[in-house]
């Protein structure tokens, strides 16, 4: 279905909007805690109090033409900031506004907002300060190091998905629940009664809140029409009007309420804190379908009507670029895409197959849109048809790197393994990159990316990090100490335990300060058995809670674990002096020893069980030390393997290393193989990353990059198809695809200019070439192209 003229200027309107700095949501909420209004109040009221007076005063925004309504500030990519959580300096705002990639502009009232009553008030307060405040010494060593980085640094926990429930249920029938849930308290012999009854008190707060907000919309939109000279237009707005006085108050009742009440919801959870990873209303196409069907069948709604609604609705995403970040959470996520990841297909709460209509109108939506946000994904199980996966693959093939691929069957099992419900599991999937969940019942948690690679650098140092010259990790010897493999694999598990412990305790410290700073009512009144547990997302209140610490560099960890075994222990063909003197010199006079390293060692990637023993190895060390552990909400730590951007900035703390990489260099990214290691095919690939038991994660990335005229045919889009299906049997967790060729890329770095909409897959999303920064667009020329399947 071709873009509409209406659907095209909203388009152009959102790619051509700058991202700039909004002072508006600080300055509003720096009043509300100035006037000392809520003082008395406990902090879960006064939070819900907090969010009251935002969505109060908050500008109203009406784009002209559209269809769905509300903007996170007052115009599309105008972008608030959350002195609560991190009050950015002017030194931060002028990075911001001056950076090549990535950049937020402010002007001089913004700045002036920030100088004269945004930093002087929260100085000292936000939780940033709180945290660098209560970590330990060993954490801020390890987190300097680049061991380790920490999502709450600059942003909230919140990476979670709305529920099916969610497009059935009207912000009144949650009071009613609320209600229901207050007058079960026991405040006579429940000691938590009176939390519970501060903590339900702001969740009716937020809901009225929230609706009073629609109505503000339904105002506004009446006025427009009364100032509207075009009848069509009038009849639109007036008819808009209507739906947000129905939604979010109440269950909506077309597919237009229903993306009008997702995204007020939407506004409301991005409005309250910035969480970790931007909401995402999940299984759109099953939550969507019955209401399409039905509007279909009464002719109430035509097809054509629903694909503008659904593009108009895609726009919403794309004018909400991610919040700004500096400093090390700047390194670890460097994108504007703030990763709300849209789940088509899988399979329904009885199992059986999930793909509809609307599965293939949002395919549909997805290739003529083709802007970055949101990102998209299929979900694939044995009981959905080839022909889905060949349509998606009829996107993919053009170079968008969207939509990305899942393994549905997978993710239930990984769900069921985490102790979900059949039901819960089946209604589930992934948010973010590639994190699973259980959608509308599940707090998830990201909490930091873990440095594999580095830990190996200091096991061959005696736990000392030459590079900011600290003793920070345990003194289990140096590199000629350990005269054999098993020696070495000991200490590099005592110093990836140790490494773990204090991320883990840091988490823990950093969750209670959540916990009791920063409870999100409105957040909570979204994730079902938090209102009848009278308990805040943040503080368990979840039906499932679960956390993860992600770990990065698999692929160059497993790399250089084999070289070591290789060349030192096995071979015998390399001294270990021999080996620590090359990488103190960065191979500088050792280019023979490094090309043997690179060219005439097993690499991972290429179903080499040599190799593929360490990547075995390593994943269950990891898996060893992290799963199981309990935080202070009562989550359970999980394993993710995932970087975003943080393997080029781990590879810039991490020194040569002994697979040959060069120091600084980026890291291999997710589960995919090192850059260029993989010489044997994508089938080699996929054997080799299903060797470790994706079913114990919540979630594993894995990147494959093609040359475009590997799919040009009908074949060779069909071999996608096979090699996805292959790759699923055997368990894998996901797969996702560049179709670029290295010279283009390459090209497009001479000449930037002429390639302004090139599109390209970097971790678990996808980004404008032109915005990354040189060392990520290297590595992304770097990786291995594959030119037969």
């Amino acid at each position: 279905m071709k873009l509409t003229e209406r659907i095209q200027k909203l388009r152009e309107q959102s790619l051509n909007a700058e991202n700039r700095i909004s002072a508006e949501r600080a300055l509003l909420i720096t009043e509300f805690y100035k006037s000392g209004v809520a003082d008395a109040e406990p902090v879960p009221v006064q939070r819900a109090m907090a969010f009251q007076y935002i969505l109060e005063h908050k500008a109203i925004c009406i784009n002209k033409g559209e269809l769905i309504v509300g903007e996170r500030g007052p115009a599309p990519k105008a972008t608030p900031t959350y002195p609560e959580i991190c009050v950015h300096s002017l030194q931060d705002l002028e990075i911001l506004h001056n950076r090549k990639k990535v950049a937020f502009l402010s002007d001089e009232e913004t700045r002036a907002a920030y100088r004269d009553i945004i930093i002087p008030y929260w100085k000292g307060k936000s939780n940033r300060d709180r945290i660098f405040k209560n970590v330990t010494s060993e954490w801020k060593d390890a987190y300097e190091a680049g061991i380790f980085t920490e999502f709450q640094e600059q942003r909230a926990p919140g990476h979670t998905v709305l529920g099916m429930k969610m497009f059935r249920t009207g912000l009144n029938d949650l009071k009613s629940e609320i209600h229901a849930a207050l007058e079960k308290l026991d405040l006579l012999d429940d000691p938590e009664s009176v939390d519970k009854r501060d903590e339900l008190r702001g969740m009716e707060i937020v809901c009225d809140a929230m609706v009073a907000y629609a109505e503000r919309h339904a105002r506004e939109l009446e006025k427009l029409a009364g100032q509207e000279s075009d009848p069509k237009r009038r009849t639109e707005l007036l008819r808009m009007a209507q739906v947000c006085r129905r939604v979010p108050a109440n269950a909506p009742q077309t597919v237009q309420e229903a993306l009008q009440h997702y995204w007020f919801i939407h506004l409301g959870v991005v409005t309250e804190l910035n969480p970790w990873d931007s909401f995402n209303p999940g299984r759109l196409d099953q939550s969507l379908y019955p209401l399409y069907k039905k509007q279909i069948e009464e002719g109430s709604v035509t097809k054509e009507e629903v694909y503008e609604l659904l593009e108009s609705f895609w726009v919403k995403f794309n004018n909400h670029p991610s919040p700004p970040k500096v400093g090390v959470t700047a390194e670890e996520s460097n994108t504007y895409t703030d990763f709300s990841l849209i789940n088509l297909g899988g399979v329904k709460a009885d199992g059986s197959d999930g793909v509809n209509e609307v599965s293939y109108m949002l395919l549909d939506v997805i290739r003529e849109m083709r802007i970055l946000q949101p990102s998209s994904m299929i979900q694939v199980s044995k009981k959905n048809p080839d022909r889905f996966i060949r349509e998606a693959v009829e996107i993919i093939k053009t170079g968008f790197g969207q939509p990305s691929v899942f393994n549905t069957d997978a993710l239930v099992q990984e769900m069921l393994r985490a102790g979900k419900s059949i039901t819960d599991a089946r209604n589930g999937g992934c948010s973010g990159c590639v994190e699973t969940g259980a959608f509308g019942t599940e707090a998830y948690i990201l909490t930091g990316y873990f440095n594999l690679p580095k830990i190996l650098e200091l096991t061959l140092n005696d736990g000392f990090d030459r590079r900011t010259g600290k003793q920070i990790g345990l003194k289990t010897g140096r590199a000629a100490d350990y005269k054999t493999y098993e020696e070495l694999f000991a200490a590099y598990r005592l110093q990836v335990a140790h490494f773990m412990r204090i991320k883990l305790i840091g988490n823990n410290i950093i969750e209670r300060i959540f916990m009791k700073y920063m409870p999100v009512p409105f957040l909570s009144v979204l994730i079902e058995d938090c209102i009848s547990n009278g308990k805040d997302y943040m503080c368990g209140g979840a039906r499932y809670n679960s956390s993860y610490v992600q770990g990065v560099g698999l692929g160059s960890i497993t790399d250089m674990l084999t070289a070591l075994r290789y060349h030192v222990y096995d071979r015998k063909d390399v001294t270990m002096p021999e080996m620590m003197e090359a990488l103190e010199v960065d191979f500088k006079g050792y280019e023979e020893l490094q090309y043997r390293l690179v060219y005439k060692t097993p690499k991972y990637g290429n179903d080499d069980d040599y190799a593929d023993r360490q990547e075995v190895e390593v994943f269950d060390l990891y898996y060893d030390v992290l799963n199981g552990h309990k935080s202070p909400r009562g989550a359970t730590y999980r394993v993710n393997m995932l970087p975003t951007t943080c393997h080029v900035y781990f590879g810039r703390v991490t020194g040569a290393t002994p697979d040959g990489r060069n120091a600084g260099k980026p890291l291999s990214e997710g589960i995919s193989p090192v850059q260029g290691a993989d010489i044997n095919g994508p089938t080699a690939v996929i054997k080799s990353a299903a060797k470790i038991d994706h079913i114990k994660t919540g979630g594993t990335l894995l990147n494959q990059k093609f040359t475009p005229s590997l799919l040009a045919t009908e074949e060779g889009a069909m071999n996608l198809v096979h090699l996805v299906r292959a790759y699923f049997r055997m368990d894998g967790h996901h797969i996702q695809f560049n179709v670029v060729s290295a010279d283009t890329l390459r090209d497009a770095q001479k000449h930037p200019e002429e390639y302004k909409d090139l599109i390209v897959r970097v971790a678990g999303y996808s980004d404008y070439f032109n915005d990354l920064g040189e060392d990520l667009q290297n590595e992304i020329i770097c990786r291995t192209e594959q030119t037969q399947l």
